[in-house]
Formats: structure tokens, C-alpha cells, sequence
């Protein structure tokens, strides 16, 4: 049954904005089903009522209308004009790259979610002009924002457009201030922590060594943390940059923060005939799925991605402050 055209709807069209009129429209009315303004089965104003109260063609209007129904947005009835057909609230999400563990993360959010949630993902990679596009074009199109940042100084300013109540951080505790929602994980002290949970394994080997590639984007604070972990309980210890000068010897214990050196470890591995967790050691940082299927199992020092999904999911379906952090693990597996 349909409900009399709501009274207290209106669009509001900024004729001066760079945003096209018919994707305003759009946008006004998927935010107004969002937060419950327009509810299902509610009548929308009519084409002539809109093309008259924001001077609008016809064109404009049947367009809008169009699109949100090929959304199943809306749909109309002969006679009786255009009402919302459903509750669909759309959320973005943005991650940095697309890795195992953040398909681990993408799917927690997903399977926490009401059916009338639809997640839209996109990448930035680290790039800040893509970053930039993907948040400007995303304005106004959706209920909330979940958001992997990173490190550069235009991250603040282009995210104060967003309602803080409508936006979350997650991952990594920068260029981000005390009154953001965010879930993080914590690169430092928490690492060091894990780091000591293993101490006895890593006495096992003369040296320990943090692969840190000049290509990655994962915090430096861990390098840091490691080198205060060495200090703390004397051990030798390296760090290797250079991904080429990587070159595994017999009694060193190696970790790394790439997925790409592991690759690279057990190929030599097999090329020396060593074994990790006895003649070389091995703990990556960041579970996936297959790493304890990996050889005869792979260390980790991980946070939980499905809890910072099951966090972020929360947070969309329900309009409470939302500020955490997600502990980081260590699990002991063959490899060390």
C-alpha cells in the first residue's frame, strides 16, 4: 500500500555545484531513504512538482527517476506516480590494495550486514590524486564511509567534507584525529609485545633479520618497535631494504612484511635444502587464509581483519561512536 507523498521532502538542487542535477537528485533521495526520511512504499514528489519547485526540464527529472530504478531504488504505479520500492542503503568502503587478508576483511564487513546494505569497494594505492577522486566523486552518494587511510599531509582535508558520524577509519592510526570514529590496529608496541611472546624460538638462531622493501607502505613504526626488541634482549640483528640483496643463510631467523619475500624464502629454501623452523626461520607478518597451509605452516604476528570487518559492520548499522583498537596476535607455526 502506498503512503501519501511525504510533505516533508523536498529536494534541495545547488544550480552552481559541479555535480549534474539529475545525479543530485540521485543523491537526495538515495541519502533521504538512508536516514529514514523516505521509507519503503513512500510516494515521491512528481516530475511537474520537482521540474516547478527547482526549475528543472522534464529531461533532468526522468533521468534521476530512471536510474533509480534500473536500482530498484524505486518504481512506479500507472496513475499513482513514482514511490521508493526499497531501504537499500549504500555504503563505500576503500582499502589501500587488494591482498588476501583484506579479502578476509572485505567479507566479515559483508557478512555482518542487513541484506538492504550494499558495499561498494574501491583501491586508492597509496596514490593521492585516486584517493582524492574516489572520496570527491563518492560525496553525498552514500549512508557511510569506511576508510583505509595512509600517510600524506591531503588525507585531513579531503575527508572533512564527510560528516564525522558518517565516516570510520580503520587500519592505521594516521593523519587521523581524536574525534574520528576508527577501528586500528597498533603497528608498534603491539608488535613488540607478539615479538616477545617468541623470544625463546628466535634464541634458536644467531641473527634476526626484518625484511623491510623500499617498495612497501607498512608503517615504519614496526621497524622501530623490531629494534627496540633486539636491544631489549640482545639479539644481533639486520635490517634488509633491498629485496635483490635478499639472500637467506643457514641459522638466521627473517621477518618480513611482505608476502613477496616469503615467495622468495621458501624458493630458497627448497634451491638450499634448508628447513625452516630449524635451519632458517620465518614469521610474516599478516594472516591469509593459506598460510598455515603454507609448507608445513607459516608464523604470524596478525591483527584480526575479520574483527575490524565485524567492528566496521557495526558501525554502519548502527549510529553509535565507534572508537577501538583490535589487539595484534602472534601464532606459532612451523616456520620459526
Amino acid at each position: 500500500m502506498l503512503n501519501e507523498e511525504q510533505e516533508t521532502f523536498v529536494f534541495t538542487i545547488n544550480h552552481d555545484s559541479d555535480i549534474p542535477k539529475y545525479q543530485q537528485l540521485v543523491n537526495g533521495i538515495n541519502n533521504a531513504i538512508a536516514e529514514n526520511i523516505l521509507q519503503k512504499g513512500d510516494l515521491l514528489p512528481s516530475v511537474n512538482a520537482i521540474c516547478k519547485n527547482n526549475q528543472l526540464s522534464r529531461d533532468t527529472v526522468f533521468k534521476a527517476y530512471s536510474i533509480l530504478k534500473d536500482q530498484n531504488v524505486i518504481d512506479s504505479v500507472p496513475n499513482k506516480g513514482y514511490y521508493v520500492a526499497g531501504e537499500t542503503r549504500k555504503v563505500l568502503l576503500v582499502l589501500d590494495t587488494f591482498k588476501a587478508y583484506k579479502e578476509v576483511l572485505y567479507h566479515s564487513v559483508v557478512n555482518n550486514l542487513p541484506d538492504n546494505v550494499i558495499i561498494d569497494v574501491q583501491f586508492h594505492h597509496y596514490n593521492i590524486d585516486v584517493f582524492k577522486t574516489i572520496i570527491n566523486n563518492g560525496i553525498g552518494k552514500y549512508y557511510k564511509y569506511v576508510v583505509m587511510n595512509f600517510d600524506h599531509g591531503d588525507i585531513a582535508s579531503t575527508l572533512s567534507s564527510i560528516s564525522s558520524d558518517k565516516l570510520l577509519l580503520i587500519d592505521w592510526n594516521i593523519q587521523a584525529d581524536k574525534t574520528n570514529n576508527h577501528v586500528f590496529q597498533d603497528f608498534g608496541k603491539a608488535f613488540y609485545d607478539a615479538l616477545t611472546e617468541a623470544v625463546d624460538l628466535f634464541r634458536k638462531y644467531k641473527k634476526i633479520e626484518f625484511v623491510y622493501p623500499d617498495f612497501t607502505n607498512h608503517p615504519y613504526e614496526t621497524v622501530e618497535f623490531f629494534k627496540k626488541f633486539c636491544a631489549d634482549f640482545n639479539f644481533e640483528y639486520g635490517i634488509i631494504t633491498d629485496p635483490k640483496k635478499f639472500n637467506i643463510e643457514k641459522g638466521i631467523a627473517y621477518i618480513s612484511v611482505s608476502d613477496r619475500i616469503l615467495g622468495h624464502f621458501l624458493e630458497q629454501c627448497k634451491e638450499k635444502d634448508f628447513e625452516p623452523g630449524k635451519d632458517v626461520g620465518f614469521l610474516s607478518y599478516n594472516e591469509t587464509p593459506m598460510k598455515k597451509f603454507i609448507y608445513k605452516g607459516i608464523s604470524v604476528v596478525s591483527t584480526d581483519f575479520k574483527e575490524i570487518g565485524t567492528k566496521a559492520a557495526a558501525f554502519i548499522t548502527h549510529d553509535e561512536e565507534t572508537q577501538c583498537y583490535v589487539p595484534t596476535k602472534l601464532i606459532i607455526r612451523e616456520s620459526l
